[in-house]
C-alpha cells in the first residue's frame, strides 16, 4: 500500500512524487517511457518561478553545466515600439534557463529516486482501483514484457499529460476550453550570438521569437494564427519562411540567420486550451494533466513545477490529517484555479496573435518609458506578476502620464488623456468614464481591463496631479 501512486514521470509528476518522498510519504511514480527518454517537441523556456523551485529543491545541482545561460531579460516589439526590462526577482532570482528536455527531465526523475520515490519504467496504466465507496484506491497496470499488476493507495495523482489516462478514466470534466488558437514552427539554430535575452515580436498577424538555450544553441521560431499557419513545405522552405518573418520586424536578427544555419528539424507547438476539473475522491491531477495552454507564452514548464508543489501540499495536509484530505483537495481545486486561471485566459487571447491597434501601441511605448511599468508587463509574460495585478484601472491611469507626446499619440488615447487630467472637478468622476472608454477602445488590453479588479473607492494620485500641486 502506497501513499500516493503518481502516473507519469516528466516533469511535473517527478515533482510531485519527489517533493512527497522527502515529506517522508511513500510514492510510487510510474511512465510508459524508459528514461532518459526524449519527449514531444517543448521550447524549454523556464520563467523565474520555475527556476526558483529548481533551485530549492537540488534539481539544477543535478543538471550543473546543462542548464544554458541566464536570461535576465525580456523583449516585446510590436511595430516599431519596442519594450525591454529585466526579468522581476522571484526571492533571489532574476533569470530564465532553457536547458535541454531530455537532461530536465531526467535530473527531475533521478531527483525524485535519490528523494526515495520507487520508479517503474514501461508501465501503462490501464484502470483504477475503487473502494466500496466508489473512490479511486489504486491502479491496474502492465508492465512491459511482465504483465499485468495491481497497485493501491491512498490517493492516485495523474501528471500524465494533455491526454491524461488517469483524467478520462475519472471522467475529469473540462472547462474555459478554447480550440487550437496558434500554431508554431521552431527549431535550433547554431552560430548566433548568446545574448541573455528573449525577444518576442509582433507584426502582420505573425509572433516571431528568439532565446538562447543550450549547448550554445538559439531557439528561433514563429506563431501564426492557427487559421493562417503556412503549408508545410521543406525544411528550406520553412527556413525561408521564418527568416522572412523576422526580416519584417529585425532586419539585423534576420542577417544573422542567413549567415548561420540551423541545427535541428523543424518542429511544430500547437494545442488546445481547456482547464480540467483537478480533483476527486481518491484522485488529482497536475501539469498538463489539469490544464493545457498555447506554448505562445511558454510557461507550460513553469506552472508544471508550481502546480506540482501546490499539489504536495494539499496531499501532505490530508494524509497528515491535518485535515480531512476531501477538504485539503478542494482547497488545491480552489487554489489551483487561482494560479492558473488569469494566465491562462492571457494566455489565450495572446496566442491569437491579433495586431496592436495605435491605441495599444502608444501604451506600450508608455510601459517602455516607466522602468515600473515595463518590469511589469515582462514579469506578466514570464508568470512573475498576475494580469489582475498589472491590468487594474488605477495602473492604466498612471502609465497615461508616460504617454510619449513628441512621437505623436492617436486621437483616440489623446481624448483619453484629456478626460483624466484635462477636465476640472473630482478626480473620480473623470477616471470612472475614462475607465469604461480605455476598455472599449483597447481590444486585448481592454478586455483584460475589463476582467480585472474594480478599484477601491479611493482617489488615485498619478505623477501628474502631484506635479500640478508643487
Amino acid at each position: 500500500m502506497y501513499d500516493a501512486i503518481v502516473v507519469g514521470a516528466r516533469i511535473s509528476g517527478a515533482s510531485v512524487a519527489m517533493l512527497l518522498a522527502k515529506l517522508g510519504y511513500r510514492v510510487l511514480l510510474v511512465d510508459r517511457a524508459s528514461f532518459p527518454s526524449p519527449t514531444s517537441s517543448s521550447t524549454n523556456l523556464i520563467h523565474p518561478p520555475g527556476v526558483y523551485r529548481l533551485r530549492k529543491w537540488g534539481v539544477l545541482d543535478r543538471l550543473a553545466d546543462r542548464t544554458g545561460p541566464a536570461i535576465t531579460r525580456y523583449r516585446l516589439q510590436t511595430g516599431s515600439v519596442r519594450l525591454e526590462a529585466p526579468l522581476p526577482a522571484v526571492g533571489d532570482v532574476q533569470h530564465a534557463l532553457s536547458p535541454p528536455r531530455l537532461a530536465l527531465d531526467h535530473s527531475l526523475v533521478q531527483c525524485a529516486v535519490d528523494a526515495g520515490v520507487e520508479l517503474r519504467e514501461g508501465v501503462s496504466v490501464q484502470d483504477l482501483l475503487r473502494d466500496d465507496d466508489g473512490a479511486v484506491a489504486g491502479i491496474v497496470g502492465t508492465v512491459r514484457g511482465q504483465g499485468r499488476f495491481l497497485e493501491k493507495a491512498s490517493i492516485v495523482i495523474g501528471a500524465d499529460g494533455k491526454n491524461s489516462s488517469v483524467a478520462q478514466l475519472v471522467g475529469a470534466t473540462k472547462y474555459r476550453e478554447q480550440p487550437v488558437l496558434s500554431r508554431s514552427s521552431w527549431t535550433y539554430w547554431e552560430g548566433l550570438p548568446q545574448e541573455s535575452l528573449v525577444r518576442t515580436y509582433r507584426k502582420n498577424q505573425r509572433h516571431p521569437f528568439t532565446w538562447p538555450t543550450h549547448d550554445g544553441l538559439t531557439i528561433v521560431g514563429v506563431a501564426w494564427p492557427a487559421d493562417s499557419f503556412p503549408a508545410r513545405g521543406s525544411a528550406e522552405s520553412t527556413d525561408q519562411v521564418v527568416i522572412d518573418a523576422f526580416a519584417d520586424v529585425d532586419e539585423d536578427f534576420a542577417e544573422q540567420l542567413r549567415d548561420t544555419r540551423r541545427a535541428d528539424r523543424w518542429l511544430t507547438g500547437a494545442v488546445p486550451n481547456f482547464l480540467r476539473v483537478p480533483q476527486g475522491s481518491g484522485w488529482a491531477l497536475t501539469g498538463d494533466s489539469a490544464a493545457t495552454r498555447d506554448p505562445i507564452t511558454a510557461s507550460g514548464i513553469t506552472y508544471a513545477l508550481m502546480g506540482a508543489e501546490l499539489l504536495a501540499h494539499a496531499v501532505d495536509t490530508g494524509l497528515s490529517g491535518r485535515r480531512p484530505m476531501a477538504q485539503a483537495m478542494a482547497t488545491y481545486a480552489r487554489d489551483r484555479d487561482h494560479m492558473v486561471l488569469h494566465h491562462y485566459d492571457y494566455t489565450c487571447d495572446y496566442a491569437r496573435v491579433a495586431e496592436h491597434s495605435p491605441e495599444e501601441r502608444a501604451l506600450i511605448e508608455a510601459m517602455s518609458r516607466s522602468p515600473r511599468h515595463a518590469r511589469d508587463m515582462i514579469g506578466l509574460f514570464a508568470t512573475v506578476v498576475s494580469p489582475t495585478d498589472f491590468y487594474t484601472r488605477s495602473n492604466f491611469r498612471e502609465l497615461f502620464d508616460y504617454l510619449n507626446d513628441a512621437g505623436g499619440l492617436p486621437l483616440k488615447i489623446r481624448l483619453l488623456r484629456l478626460l483624466l487630467h484635462g477636465i476640472p472637478g473630482p478626480q473620480a468622476v473623470p477616471a470612472a468614464v475614462a475607465d469604461r472608454l480605455i476598455a472599449g477602445r483597447l481590444g486585448l488590453m481592454g478586455r483584460l481591463l475589463l476582467r480585472s479588479r474594480k478599484p477601491e473607492a479611493i482617489t488615485i494620485r498619478t505623477p501628474r496631479m502631484e506635479g500640478k500641486q508643487q
